[in-house]
């Protein structure tokens, strides 16, 4: 019973943290909307270092921008491999909340992997036939005005008109950063964890609070809060007790110690998958000393959470030559990394 409370406390500190970075993320994306594209297009070695740096940007955000300029002819595919190999989706999140500065050194790693890998990718394409798709017109985005994100003057009265969405996201914060602030969620001890996660939770709390009903309801509401937290907590709460479980009853680590190069394979073939969850598996092994850096490499490289979905409308060719541009580069380095012995 102690086993599982343990468990549950850790997957409502992810899900939290995940959350209000959710909220803050989004946040910033709209007030930077349209800021970005012209940046993207003029050349191609900017193309590969901004689009990885969407990628390495936490969530889908980035990455699903990255696919949306692709299709209007804005980026080479070599751009969206760049964005790919660099993006671990929600699950960049997890790793910031659980394994901080393992996270921000393989963030690095998967940038320079997936800048080399962009250029690497359009040298190889260039001999063959251009993979663009067709165009659908300008891509829409929202403007400041359409979706202005602090609204002077008018914030106490939208308190007044009583928001069901405002009142309940409110209150949920307002309880994390009271229960994160006494030590019942998260680390039990002050340190810079616990600050870090107060200081995100209390400009998430702010943003909430001021923000418009629109922006409210459409973006923090129905995006992040109905269609991303609810996978993620029972993600994170589903895999930990599979760990906790496998930790307590079989010899983890000497079976991966003992089949190395078979579980790099397999953490590899699953990054396939275009969803954000499977990954977490081997964050959280990593996290708990059972797998080797190699192995978390090879997976972070492989998959990038759902940002490919948006790909399957655009064009399933340049779908597939991503994916398995992403393994080679994922097997390929994490079998090199496993050989210097990480």
């Amino acid at each position: 019973m102690t086993a599982f409370v343990e468990v549950f406390n850790q997957t409502l500190m992810i899900t939290g943290f995940v959350f209000v970075m959710m909220l803050v993320i989004e946040y910033v994306n709209v007030l930077t909307s349209g800021t970005w594209q012209q940046s993207l297009t003029r050349s191609r070695w900017r193309q590969y270092v901004l689009a990885a740096f969407l990628g390495v940007t936490p969530g889908c955000l980035g990455a699903f921008i990255v696919v949306a300029l692709y299709s209007h002819r804005m980026l080479s595919l070599g751009a969206v491999v760049a964005a790919m190999i660099a993006t671990s989706g929600d699950e960049t999140f997890v790793m910031l909340a659980m394994i901080p500065k393992e996270a921000l050194v393989l963030s690095g790693i998967l940038f320079i992997i997936g800048v080399a890998a962009g250029f690497l990718t359009d040298t190889m394409a260039g001999r063959f036939k251009s993979m663009r798709v067709e165009s659908c017109g300008e891509l829409e985005i929202h403007t400041y005005e359409d979706c202005q994100c602090y609204p002077r003057g008018q914030i106490l009265a939208q308190w007044k008109s009583f928001s069901p969405f405002r009142t309940i996201l409110a209150v949920v914060l307002a309880l994390f950063v009271l229960s994160t602030a006494i030590g019942e969620i998260g680390p039990s001890e002050w340190n810079w964890v616990r600050i870090s996660i107060l200081l995100v939770s209390g400009l998430a709390l702010f943003i909430v609070a001021t923000v418009p009903d629109h922006f409210l309801e459409a973006h923090l509401w129905n995006h992040v809060a109905r269609k991303h937290v609810p996978r993620i907590f029972l993600w994170t709460l589903g895999t930990l007790l599979v760990v906790e479980v496998l930790v307590a009853q079989v010899n983890l680590e000497g079976v991966i110690r003992e089949n190395l190069w078979a579980v790099l394979g397999v953490a590899s073939l699953v990054g396939l998958i275009p969803e954000s969850g499977p990954h977490m598996f081997f964050v959280l092994l990593y996290a708990k000393g059972s797998l080797p850096f190699s192995i978390l490499l090879a997976s972070s490289i492989v998959q990038d959470g759902h940002g490919m979905l948006p790909m399957l409308a655009h064009s399933r060719r340049a779908f597939i030559i991503i994916k398995l541009m992403n393994l080679a580069v994922g097997l390929t380095t994490g079998g090199i990394v496993m050989m210097l012995g990480r």
